[in-house]
Parts: structure tokens; C-alpha cells; sequence
């Protein structure tokens, strides 16, 4: 049908209308496209009494024989066991694999094409045990759970089954698809670990620790004191460039990535080019991996045990686009370490480096699935992530204390209030002319003069390490430590690895660990909430000792001190206000969870926010339920915040110096002169005359 009417200016026009028309009954007549997809999931309904007789495309996805995709997984596993190799040194040309690897390939290739029992053509030993394995893991099913229906299962098929009778069977046979993992003894105290030289030994050479539990003398199996597990990092790297659904996406941030000083990828970043310039070798092919660590702790029986922690080592491959280098199939679990390492982290991290000084050496040598080629796989670790008590883990300079900033170190800029330290100098980050530098009253009782501060490089840093004297690891060694250590707590295994004294960036901080804290901090605060707050007693006294904020010092008009309301602070009916307002909000779906469910509306509060709604929090909502019921001094602040945590880094870097400082600066004294100023005003309003006529519009 001709659509010329849709350019009529004139929507009165016969031609506009009479096309109107035309178009609803070609519609009512021919019916949606015939690609259109029916979003049954989504409520839309298949209208089946239709008397369109335009065809219709039902959505039924293709049905995929899930014996093709075992035999898939274990192509991917070994893409060249079957391939005849005539080994000449060339790249091109694969190398064949050990005996080993070819009995566990033909293993798995006897069980893929066994049947399950006799005349059962839908599945096969392997694939039943895949379906069902995949069941436990996906709904969660303990183990003792699966021994029971597994058993169930064996006893309803036919009595000649070949189907596993408890997990640990199963796990048998899948044992050859899996990449495994080593147990390594660990010394009780985190001295040491019974690796390489130390493997026969039976005491902890530094302790005297015995490696194994006291048994009963009749017991064959002895029980170690502790375990680590290791997950070797080569077969990982080399599984993803042997799967199809990887190997093109391992290039992506070479080949596919847009350069335009945008960031959207680790590889747009200033780190990671100085990588590529310091290491050109390294860089000149893409598939080399660059990885990202992460450890942090947690307890994986809930509160059944507090005190219990659970801390494993990740690593992240950044080769792969963004919108898959964090997702959760990607990550690659290398050490679990079954408590609180502390500073003996580098303990357990002994395998790791020693894997990742023969990547970066040497490399392992690996088939390409996109190209058909073997290649020289390299790796190097970019930088870690953590939390900011496990960045004083890894890093080695403590988080805790005066000198408790690992950028500063030793020229930070701290003191002791309210019954803890304190970090101040936000000024020094601001251009040498800025006008805050002069002020005192409006921050500390001091003017500015310090520059910031400078930062070390690896050669500097290394340099002070070696010069220092570290104690042995582990529990019983005393954590008595020399003031010349400054906040070192130990030398990072890390700076064993070549490459590691010219990054630009070793460790990273979690935005969104930050994010939360940052929110608990500021919304505790303008909530006034009781113990949570940073607007104390302690504090207010502080203030009076400095000889500040006199608006902010303790009421003594009665015989008894009273900490007034502050004005950053919301009163009673506006904090209900408040609550009610992000009780009411409703987000589409996916974008975040249901924050209403976190508002005490009678407690004044929010619980159980976790880091993803907080982050949702404080971007969009925070800003605009606090405009109308805060002072506008206080309110630009947290608004400039919610626009630095949307910005990109370069913009947020010039501006965050300055909101540091806004958040310190003192503006009791003028709320009080433009409340004052309000005042005359409207004073000045009400002397007026109505004399009437437009006048008095």
C-alpha cells in the first residue's frame, strides 16, 4: 500500500485520513509480520481464532539431541585426539596429546556411546549422568539428596543399567571432562605449605607443627591438619581457546574493540596501554591473556558458624568483551583457602605465582578452535580487585592505623578523632591557587600548604622492601611491628613476577564495596541514626576543642549537655517523608531488587540493602528525595556525587578533589546568613502597600 499520506502536513486532510483507514484494515487484514515473536512469557496471548490468513511463525526452539551435545563437550575438550599428527615443529601443525590424555578421551568417548541400559537410543551413560549432575548444581542438591534419587532412578530403569549408584561414581566418570584440582598440605599455623622441596616432610620446619591429625594407630589413611586446593591455571586458559563459543571472543579487545578514548573495557584504559607499550612483545598477539585476581572472604554456612572464613582466589580473563569477562562463567576459581589467611596470604598464593612466572616465561602451548593452529599461550596478571581489608592483604601495606592510605603511605595526613583515626587533607589534592587553601575556620582551623602527594613506583617501592626485614608467616610468629616498616606488613609475592614493577596499576579497590560504605555512611548521618551516625558526642566535642563549628557544639543551656539536631540532618517528619518516598518507588524489572522491602518506615531505617541497592540507591533516588528536605548547601554535595559515580574516570578525577572538600566545609554560618537574608526579604514583602491594579499582580 502506497504510505505518501504520512508526509501530509495537514492530519485533516481527506488524503491523511482516508490513508488512516486504509492503513488499520491492511493491518486488521494481513496481521502482525510473519517473524514477529509471540512474548508468551511475557502475558501477550496467541490469539488462535484469528481469521488473519496471513501464516503464522510458532516459537518453538529447536530440538537438540542431547547426545550431540556431550559429544560436543568432549570435541571441545580434546579438539585434536583423533587428528593425525605429523609433528615437524610447526605451528600449524597440532601436537599430540600424552597417554594419559588419550585414555581419559577414550573413556569418555566409550561411556558417551554406551546406552544406558539396553535399547535406550535417548540417552547415554555419559549424557544421563551430565543431565542430572547439571540438575544438582542448578537447584542446589546436596549430596546425600542425590546419593537418594540416584538410587531411586537405578532401581526404575531396567536391572542391566549402567546409571552410577551415588555421586562419587558419577563423579568418576566425569572426572576426564573436569579440569581438577590438587590438595596441597598446608602447616596449621599458615607458616608454610608441603609443596615441591617440602612435600615429604612431616613437621612444619618453622613451628614444628605435625602435618598430620593424631589418629588411632589402626587408621591407614592419615588425616592433614589443613588443605588448600589448587586449581591449575594453564588447562583453564587453554580450555577457553578450545571451546568454538570463546576462541574468536579471546581477540576481541584487539580486533573488535572501538577505540574512540572512551571507557567501556579495562583495555581503554591508560594501564593497560602503558602495558602494551612497556611489553610490546607481549602484545603483538592478542590471544595472550590478561588477567585480573580478586579474593575476598566469606561464610558459606550463613550463620550457622560466625566466625568461619571461606577465602577463594579468582581469576578474570579481560580478553573477552564486557558484557562477558564478569559474567560468572568466565571466572576462574585457581586457590580455595579453607580460613582467614591474613597476612600468610602469599602462603597459599606460592603455586599461583610459580604457574604464572612459567606463563610469562615460557608460556603452554595450545590449539586455537577458531583458526585450527597451535600457538604459544602467554598470560600476565594486569592488577587485583578487592575489598579495602583485602587490598591490605595482598598489597602488604596495612590498612589500618595513621598511615593507613596504601596511595599516601608515609605522608598521609591523619589524627585522631572522636575516638578514632581519621583521615583529613582533602585540600591538598585542590591547584596550588585554589581559594579553599586559605580558609581555616570553614574546615580544620588550619590553612593548607602541603602539596599533594606524590606517587612511588615499582622500583621505589621494591627498592624499600628489600630494605626492610620481614618475620617468617604464620599464627605464632609476634605481630610486633618496627615503626621503620611504616604500615609494610610483608613483602607481596606478586613483585616475584617480571613484569610486576612496571605496571601502572597493581591493585584496584571494589567501587562497589566503596559505593556501599560511602552510603551507609551518608544516609546513617542524615538519618540520624542512633549508633550508626558520624554526627556523635565525641564529635561534636572535638569541634568544641578545635574551636570550630561553634553551630555545632553541645547545648549547655540546661544542667545537662544535649547534642542538638544538626542541620544536615532530617527531622522526624521528614525522615518519614523520606522513607515513604523509597517505600513508593518501583524500578522495572531486572533493574533492580525491591528496595521497599529494606524501609522501616516506624524505625526510621533501612536493613538489609546489599551493594547492587545501594548503588541503585544513590544514583537516581537519593538525590531527589532529599532535595526538598535538606539544605541546599548539603544537598549539592550528595547531587554532584550521584553525577561524579555516572561519570567516567576523567571527569570524575578533576571534580571529586573539590566534593571532598565541599562535604568538610563548614556552611552552618551561611544557612544561618541566608536564612537571615529570608527573613528581611520577607519582612520587607509585608511592609509593602496593596495600592490594587496590576501593580499588585
Amino acid at each position: 500500500m502506497s504510505r505518501r499520506w504520512i508526509q501530509n502536513p495537514n492530519r485533516c486532510a481527506d488524503e491523511y485520513l482516508d490513508g488512516i483507514e486504509d492503513f488499520i484494515e491492511f493491518a486488521l487484514r494481513n496481521g502482525m509480520i510473519e517473524t514477529y515473536s509471540i512474548w508468551n512469557l511475557h502475558g501477550e496471548q496467541v490469539d488462535h481464532a484469528s481469521s488473519s490468513n496471513a501464516p503464522r511463525v510458532d516459537n518453538v526452539e529447536p530440538i537438540v539431541d542431547p547426545n550431540d551435545q556431550v559429544m560436543g563437550i568432549i570435541q571441545d575438550a580434546f579438539p585434536f585426539a583423533s587428528t593425525n599428527i605429523n609433528q615437524e615443529g610447526e605451528d600449524d601443525v597440532p601436537t599430540p596429546i600424552d597417554s594419559a590424555e588419550f585414555e581419559r578421551y577414550e573413556k569418555l568417548l566409550k561411556n558417551a556411546n554406551q546406552e544406558l541400559y539396553p535399547g535406550c537410543e535417548s540417552f547415554s551413560v555419559l549424557t544421563a549422568i551430565v543431565e542430572l549432575m547439571h540438575g544438582k548444581i542448578k537447584y542446589r542438591m546436596s549430596n546425600l539428596c542425590f546419593d537418594y534419587f540416584l538410587g531411586v532412578f537405578k532401581r526404575m530403569l531396567p536391572m542391566d543399567n549402567c546409571l552410577p549408584k551415588d555421586h562419587k561414581h558419577a563423579q568418576k566418570v566425569l572426572r576426564g571432562l573436569g579440569l581438577g584440582y590438587e590438595k596441597i598440605h598446608a602447616c596449621k599455623n599458615n607458616c608454610m605449605l608441603f609443596y615441591k622441596e617440602h612435600e615429604t616432610l612431616d613437621t612444619c620446619p618453622i613451628c614444628n607443627e605435625l602435618r598430620f591429625k593424631m589418629t588411632s594407630q589402626n587408621r591407614t589413611t592419615k588425616i592433614p591438619q589443613k588443605v588448600m586446593r589448587y586449581l591449575p591455571l594453564k588447562p583453564r586458559l587453554q580450555r577457553l581457546y578450545m571451546s568454538t563459543h570463546t576462541a574468536t571472543d579471546m581477540r576481541w579487545h584487539k580486533e573488535k574493540r572501538v577505540d574512540d578514548d572512551v571507557m567501556r573495557h579495562p583495555a581503554d584504559g591508560e594501564a593497560w596501554k602503558e602495558f602494551d607499550r612497556t611489553f610490546p612483545e607481549f602484545a603483538a598477539d592478542p590471544r595472550n591473556v590478561r588477567l585480573g585476581l580478586a579474593t575476598d572472604g566469606f561464610n558459606p554456612y550463613g550463620v550457622l558458624n560466625q566466625h568461619h572464613s571461606t577465602w577463594p582466589i579468582f581469576a578474570f580473563p579481560y580478553n573477552l568483551p564486557p558484557w562477558k569477562c564478569m559474567k560468572k562463567e568466565y571466572m576462574m576459581m585457581t586457590v580455595l583457602i579453607t580460613e582467614d589467611p591474613g597476612r600468610s596470604i602469599d602462603v597459599y598464593l606460592r603455586p599461583l605465582v610459580d604457574e604464572l612466572k612459567d606463563l610469562w616465561t615460557n608460556g603452554v602451548r595450545t590449539y586455537d578452535k577458531s583458526t585450527g593452529r597451535m600457538f604459544t599461550l602467554r598470560a600476565a596478571i594486569m592488577w587485583t580487585v578487592n575489598d579495602f581489608p583485602a587490598y591490605a592483604i595482598v598489597s602488604g601495606w596495612s590498612t589500618k592505623g595513621y598511615m593507613a592510605c596504601p596511595v599516601c603511605k608515609e605522608d598521609v595526613t591523619s589524627g585522631w578523632h572522636a575516638g578514632k583515626v581519621c583521615y583529613l587533607g582533602h585540600r591538598r589534592w585542590l591547584p596550588w591557587d585554589h581559594e579553599w587553601r586559605e580558609k581555616d575556620k570553614e574546615f580544620d582551623g588550619n590553612t593548607e600548604r602541603h602539596l599533594r602527594p606524590r606517587e612511588w613506583s615499582g622500583d621505589e617501592i621494591l627498592e624499600q622492601l628489600n630494605r626492610l626485614d620481614f618475620a617468617p608467616f604464620g599464627k605464632t610468629v609476634s605481630r610486633t611491628r618496627p615503626s621503620t616498616h611504616l604500615n609494610w606488613t610483608h613483602k607481596p609475592m606478586f613483585f616475584e613476577l617480571p613484569y610486576w614493577l612496571k605496571l601502572k596499576l597493581r591493585h584496584n579497590l571494589d567501587v562497589m564495596h566503596v559505593e556501599k560504605n560511602v552510603f551507609d555512611t551518608l544516609v546513617d548521618t542524615i538519618l540520624d541514626i542512633e549508633g550508626k551516625t558520624k554526627d556523635t558526642i565525641k564529635a561534636r566535642l572535638d569541634l568544641e576543642r578545635m574551636g570550630i563549628r561553634r553551630g555545632l557544639w553541645m547545648n549547655r543551656d540546661s544542667d545537662k549537655a544535649r547534642r542538638d539536631l544538626a542541620f544536615f540532618s532530617m527531622k522526624p517528619n521528614d525522615k518519614k517523608e523520606f522513607l515513604k518516598f523509597v517505600s513508593s518507588v518501583k524500578f522495572p524489572d531486572g533493574y533492580a531488587s525491591n528496595i521497599a522491602r529494606c524501609v522501616n518506615v516506624d524505625g526510621g531505617k533501612f536493613t538489609g540493602l546489599k551493594s547492587h541497592d545501594c548503588h541503585v540507591f544513590m544514583q537516581p533516588l537519593l538525590p531527589v528525595g532529599i532535595r526538598h528536605l535538606l539544605p541546599e548547601d548539603v544537598v549539592k554535595p550528595i547531587i554532584f556525587l550521584y553525577k561524579y559515580d555516572a561519570r567516567d574516570g576523567s571527569l570524575a578525577r578533576r571534580g571529586i578533589a573539590c566534593w571532598s572538600c565541599q562535604l568538610s566545609l563548614d556552611v552552618s554560618n551561611r544557612k544561618a546568613s541566608r536564612r537571615a537574608e529570608k527573613k528581611r526579604t520577607q519582612q520587607g514583602k509585608a511592609r509593602r502597600i496593596n495600592y490594587g491594579g496590576l501593580g499588585s499582580i
